[in-house]
Parts: structure tokens; C-alpha cells; sequence
């Protein structure tokens, strides 16, 4: 049995931080029904080159994109404006233990599928609303890409090289990392109120805001100018709080140090044979070695470039001193530890065909309720017939509100 083996999801979200979220909980054993629009469903479907299946001429693809963040999940095509389509939503959230939604903050007011009226109807749902500023605040009725928060939130200030160096200014990270974030604390949130449903049959509203989480994954950078006042600023791959902490040239590239503790530093040294540089009363300590970074980067690079990538990361290795490469996303594929891990997996996009999706295992690791993989991305509206059917709805029915565009049935 999954973790979740009994919980039923409907997922109204679209894009990426509410998707992130449903696939999670699908992942462990949950229900997801994924609602999307009748007329091309979830934004991300077509978010391409590249797809994971080419279709026929006129089909709906899925991308990449989508695939990412929309396994283990059921798909249905319902167009929720309509009076027809709206009541099949409501006789969903009845059912459903959990709903996640990223609509404009009031935006599912005018159709009655806010938390208000939902809990009313029931009191046990877990309503998780995820928007980029939150349900209150001066900016609550912005919208909000990742982009976009990423620089308000301050992430980009502390991203990139210096502007004084070749290269300098704001870098956003390579992935949506704000929304990845927000999706799994949505999660957190979720699991948390879900618990507290258990002990007193209470549901409750979850505000998710990008740029909350933003904010609060500053970590240690947020503290250090809290602590100080002092602002901090792009460093490139070096460290605020330790040194050397940070990627350094060689031969034939370049290798990343993380030198943690003095003891490692120790070491350090003696694998660059200089063991006396340890004791040397300028960098004896991380604090001395903070004040002084500038020299002794300069002068470990000095050193570092006389041998190649690949000796210098033997020569750690074997000593104990915290190393690694830079790999490119196929090399990562290739290491031997993420073969190990087996972190790249495999499905099949449906029982009707042999073709094949790769795809990035969920890096949660259960012992008794392992995560499982039951099912490729859906094609949109995939499941509407056995979800309406489920519901209640007759066959005639169902065949009305397809003629009506009310629902899709595996829309083309």
C-alpha cells in the first residue's frame, strides 16, 4: 500500500508550482485528477519542442514540459464556466479529500468553487490556493512567474558574477527553482493539514505564495543581512560564509571545493603541496580566510591549474577533501551514482502503444510505502469517461455534454 493509498486529489493548477505539487502526492499513492481546459488543457502542452510523442497531424502533444510535472495523474476536459461543467467540479470536490488551485486570487469566486463555498459543502476539504503574491497584501492581485520572483524575492541579486567581472549581473537560476519550491511546500502544507484533519475532521485553506517562499529560501543570505545589515552580494561560486568554497580552474577546466572545517582545510593543502599554508597566520581560521579571500584564491588557482580536472579529483578524492566536476545534464546521467540511485526510469506512454517515456524518479526514498510510477502523463481529457462515469453519469449524458463542449474526451 502507498502512503497515500485512499486520498483522492482534484488538481485545478496549471504550469508548474501547483502540477509540481499534484504529481508529488500521485506520486505517493494519491488520487490527482488533473482538471484542465477542454480547448488545449494545461498551458504547458504545448510548451515545445521538444515532445515526448509526436501524434497525429492535428493531435494534442505532450511536451517535455508537461511531462514533467504531470505523471501519476487522471486526466479531465471540463469547461467549468459553463453551468454543466461547473456541476461536475462540485460533484468532484464532494468527493475529493484535497484541491489545489493557482487561479487569480478570487478568480473561482464567480463559479463557486472558492474554499468558502466549497468547505461549506465539504467541511473536510483540504484547499491549497497557490498564487505568485498570496490571497492578501498590496500585490495580491498581481499575476506571478517564477521569472518575475525570482528577481523581486532577491534570488537574481545573489545569482551571477559580480559586475566589476566579464560577465557580471543578475542570473536567474536554470530551472523555475521558485516554483519547484513553492510546489513542495505546498506539499508540506498539505501533509500538515491533512494530519490535522485526521484529529479533528477539519479541513482548512492553504495560501501558498511564490514570492513568500521565495523570501524564505534566503536562507543563511536573508539571516546574514538580517544579522548585519550588511547587503550581500553576487559572488559568483564563492561562498559568503566559508572559503575555500568554490570552483577553481585546472589544466584542462575546472573542479568545485567545499572545504567545510579546518580539518578539511588541512588537508587541502597538503594535496596542493603546500601543507604549511594551513598554519599560515592569514588563513588559519574561515573567519581569517573570509577577511582575506581575494589572496588566497588567487593563490590556490595558481596552484590548481597545473594539473587536470581529472588527477586533481583523484588527489581529493583519495584524501577525504570534499570535491566534485561540473557536469553537464548528460553527464549527470551518466555517473555512476545516479546510475546506482537509478534516478533515470522508464514507463510506457500507454497501453496502447510501445513507445517509451524517460523520465526523473521522485528523489523521496520510503522504506515501508515505496513511490510508485503508475502512470506516463496523460492525454488531455484521457479520463473523462470513467471519472463522469464514476460520478454517476450516464452514457447519454456524457455524450451530451461532449456535443455541448462541456467535457473532452481524449481531445484531439
Amino acid at each position: 500500500m502507498a502512503a497515500l493509498s485512499g486520498i483522492r486529489v482534484l488538481d485545478l493548477s496549471r504550469v508548474l508550482a501547483g502540477p509540481w505539487a499534484g504529481q508529488t502526492l500521485g506520486d505517493l499513492g494519491a488520487e490527482v485528477i488533473k482538471v484542465e481546459r477542454v480547448d488545449g488543457g494545461d498551458d504547458t502542452r504545448c510548451w515545445g519542442p521538444p515532445w515526448i510523442d509526436d501524434g497525429d497531424e492535428g493531435s494534442t502533444r505532450r511536451s517535455a514540459y508537461f511531462a514533467s510535472a504531470n505523471r501519476n495523474k487522471k486526466s479531465i476536459a471540463v469547461d467549468f464556466t459553463k453551468p454543466a461543467g461547473k456541476e461536475v467540479i462540485l460533484k468532484l470536490a464532494s468527493s475529493c479529500d484535497i484541491l489545489i488551485e493557482n487561479y487569480k486570487v478570487g478568480g473561482l469566486r464567480q463559479y463557486g468553487l472558492d474554499y468558502e463555498s466549497l468547505s461549506a459543502m465539504n467541511p473536510r476539504l483540504i484547499y491549497c490556493s497557490i498564487t505568485g503574491f498570496g490571497q492578501s497584501g498590496p500585490y495580491a492581485d498581481r499575476p506571478g512567474y517564477d521569472f518575475l520572483i525570482q528577481g523581486l524575492g532577491g534570488l537574481m541579486s545573489i545569482t551571477g558574477r559580480p559586475d566589476n567581472e566579464p560577465g557580471g549581473g543578475p542570473i536567474k537560476v536554470g530551472v523555475a527553482l521558485t516554483d519547484i519550491l513553492t510546489g513542495l511546500y505546498g506539499v508540506i502544507g498539505i501533509l500538515s493539514a491533512l494530519n490535522h484533519r485526521n484529529e479533528t475532521g477539519e479541513g482548512q485553506h492553504i495560501d501558498m505564495a511564490l514570492l513568500d517562499v521565495q523570501v524564505a529560501s534566503l536562507a543563511n543570505q536573508a539571516m546574514n543581512y538580517l544579522s548585519s545589515g550588511v547587503e550581500p552580494s553576487r559572488m559568483g561560486n564563492a561562498h559568503p560564509n566559508i572559503v575555500p568554497y568554490q570552483d577553481f580552474p585546472t589544466k584542462d577546466g575546472r573542479v568545485i571545493i567545499t572545504v567545510g572545517n579546518e580539518g578539511q582545510f588541512a588537508k587541502f593543502c597538503d594535496c596542493l603541496g603546500v601543507p604549511e599554508l594551513a598554519n599560515d597566520p592569514p588563513y588559519k581560521t574561515n573567519a581569517l580566510r573570509i577577511a582575506n579571500r581575494t589572496k588566497l584564491i588567487e593563490y590556490i588557482s595558481s596552484l590548481t591549474v597545473q594539473k587536470s580536472s581529472k588527477d586533481w579529483l583523484k588527489i581529493f578524492e583519495e584524501s577525504g577533501v570534499p570535491c566534485g566536476p561540473i557536469n553537464s545534464i548528460s553527464q549527470v546521467f551518466e555517473d555512476p551514482q545516479v546510475i546506482a540511485r537509478q534516478l533515470k526510469r522508464e514507463s510506457k506512454l500507454g497501453d496502447d502503444t510501445k513507445d517509451v517515456m524517460r523520465f526523473v524518479a521522485n528523489p523521496i526514498r520510503l522504506s515501508k510505502t515505496p513511490v510508485e510510477y503508475k502512470c506516463s502523463p496523460p492525454k488531455l481529457g484521457a479520463d473523462t469517461v470513467e471519472i463522469l462515469m464514476g460520478l454517476g453519469f450516464g452514457v447519454e449524458v456524457i455524450e451530451k455534454l461532449t456535443e455541448e463542449k462541456v467535457v473532452g474526451i481524449d481531445v484531439r
